[in-house]
């Protein structure tokens, strides 16, 4: 990685850290949406572990974890599986790009951004019903992020939609997740390439730039207005999938 390589890894990672700081999310997307205009998905995943990680872990503490773990264990036992197993898209018979891949993740998770569905209350439903809809979500889920290294889609729309946890909850939610999809693709990249990607000098570039991203988010998290800063996020995400569907096609 040359100086003008690593100065990009820096920008991108302190905007993915800005963008956690405000949003309590979006570090991983943002980052490999980012990166990927111009590095494979692959080689965006070694860099977004480490800092992805550190992140997420201080986001997985509060007093929700028991239920959670009770009630979204089967997508999360899917979404590490399949992660970790699931076979590489260039070697499918039919092989599919991976930055089409991504900017179709993108477009989709951006256009539902946007969108934001409100669910007319229903009634709870029986419990194997939750699973299989659970376990469904990550199983998806861990297709796209062993393919893209993105790990939002449709996890987090089941999350913030289907399940309708409380606004505490959800966040213990979202990180318990993101741990879990980062700990199983950090697995599936120890097994493809070896310990050398993800504790490198590069990793420690992004992680620290991560954090100082992260510190900034917080301190202008107070003065924005969330829900637009959500909605623009939302247009950047649906530009950056179209710039890598262009680059793919």
């Amino acid at each position: 990685m040359d100086g003008l390589q690593a100065f990009g890894v820096a920008v991108v990672f302190v905007l993915a850290g800005g963008v956690k700081g405000i949003t309590g999310m979006g570090l991983p997307t943002v980052a490999v949406s980012l990166l990927g205009l111009w590095m494979a998905p692959t080689q965006a995943a070694a860099l977004l572990v480490a800092p992805s990680l550190a992140t997420n872990v201080a986001q997985c503490r509060g007093p929700h974890w028991r239920r959670l773990l009770a009630t979204h264990w089967p997508a999360w036992l899917m979404l590490a599986i399949v992660t970790v197993w699931a076979p590489e898209v260039s070697d499918a018979p039919s092989p599919v790009d991976a930055h089409r891949l991504l900017g179709a993740v993108l477009v989709m998770y951006g256009l539902w951004g946007l969108w934001r569905p409100e669910l007319a209350d229903r009634p709870v439903p029986a419990r194997w019903v939750g699973a299989t809809a659970g376990a469904i979500a990550g199983a998806i889920t861990g297709f796209v992020t062993a393919a893209t290294a993105v790990f939002v889609m449709p996890l987090v729309p089941y999350l913030q939609q289907a399940v309708r946890l409380d606004r505490d909850a959800m966040v213990q939610a979202l990180g318990l997740s993101f741990t879990v999809a980062t700990l199983a693709l950090a697995l599936r990249l120890q097994a493809s390439e070896g310990p050398a990607p993800l504790l490198s000098a590069q990793s420690a570039l992004a992680l620290a730039a991560a954090f100082v991203g992260l510190g900034l988010g917080t301190r202008v998290r107070t003065r924005i207005s969330r829900p637009a800063f959500q909605r623009a996020l939302s247009i950047v995400f649906v530009g950056l999938g179209v710039a890598n569907l262009w680059r793919g096609s």
